[in-house]
């Protein structure tokens, strides 16, 4: 039987630490500072915020790109030349990702492609619990894997909460208006990922602190997340260890009983600005 590894996007967030722990490939996305372009992960996240105080601008974010995909394939393939591919893409309808990796994957009959319609920790989420299914099945088919991953990416749920609307605003995704209102009564959107979209769904009000907790445990109630699975927690550059704590506690008085976090890289960094977080869990199955 052949082996299958599997591959994702630097903006899923899987580390480097995580990547090897679980045998995940990477490909890089892309961040720009005005004429440099860099490998998201190739750098600190720190830049991005220097950059921002430093010109009030922020910098550009990209999807990976076919060449990206070209040589991590080789590579897999010269080093593995019976292995199946199983890319678990960065939500298709949010970047060029995928249809690069598309692309890449012309005349490549080991490459199998399925998007998570999911980013950063959700997509993470995922692919970890597709790379402990595969552990535990080694001899698990192609046709078998997607099932599987299929079946995750229907009970896959994330949302995040940034700090301000700063880097929102920068990035031209809310009005000065919206920032200003937001700032004033101390607001915290909620952005959900539905069907691989980011959507703001319901707003916050209050020090991080308060609202970081609420939002552990309304979200594992309106999704029923599993709390036998891993609960992802992503956060931003910024993000104080006294929240942690407190989303933490919160997620641990809910009945969770393995809780992860990771750090975001550029691509989300870029999105959410300092200080934001997230989380990421899987429903229970019916």
């Amino acid at each position: 039987m052949k082996k299958i590894i599997l591959l994702a996007e630097t903006g899923s967030d899987v580390n480097a630490e995580l990547a090897k722990e679980y045998g995940v490939e990477i490909v890089p996305m892309h961040v720009s500072f005005d004429t440099e372009t860099l490998d998201d992960g190739a750098f600190p996240v720190e830049k991005i915020v220097d950059y921002y105080q430093t010109t009030g601008k922020l910098p550009k974010t990209s999807g990976s790109m076919p060449e990206d995909f070209e040589i991590v394939l080789d590579r897999i393939h010269a080093e593995n030349p019976d292995a199946q591919i199983l890319y678990l893409a960065y939500s298709a309808v949010t970047t060029c990702s995928m249809q690069s990796g598309v692309i890449a994957s012309e005349d490549r009959d080991y490459v199998t492609i399925v998007d998570t319609k999911q980013v950063s920790a959700g997509q993470c989420n995922i692919v970890i619990k597709m790379a402990e299914i595969l552990n535990a099945n080694p001899d698990m088919t192609m046709d078998e894997a997607v099932a599987a991953a299929n079946d995750l990416i229907s009970r896959a749920n994330m949302c995040f909460m940034p700090d301000n609307l700063e880097f929102l605003r920068a990035g031209g995704r809310v009005s000065n208006v919206a920032f200003l209102g937001a700032k004033l009564l101390n607001l915290h959107p909620v952005i959900e990922i539905l069907d691989g979209l980011l959507m703001a769904t319901k707003k916050y009000r209050g020090k991080m602190s308060k609202v970081a907790a609420q939002l552990v445990t309304d979200f594992a109630e309106k999704y029923d997340l599993d709390r036998e699975e891993c609960l992802w927690f992503v956060h931003v550059t910024g993000f104080s260890d006294s929240v942690r704590e407190i989303v933490e506690n919160a997620a641990k008085e809910a009945g969770f009983q393995k809780i992860r976090w990771i750090q975001a890289g550029g691509v989300i960094t870029t999105h959410g600005g300092p200080a934001a977080f997230g989380l990421a869990g899987f429903s229970r199955k019916k």
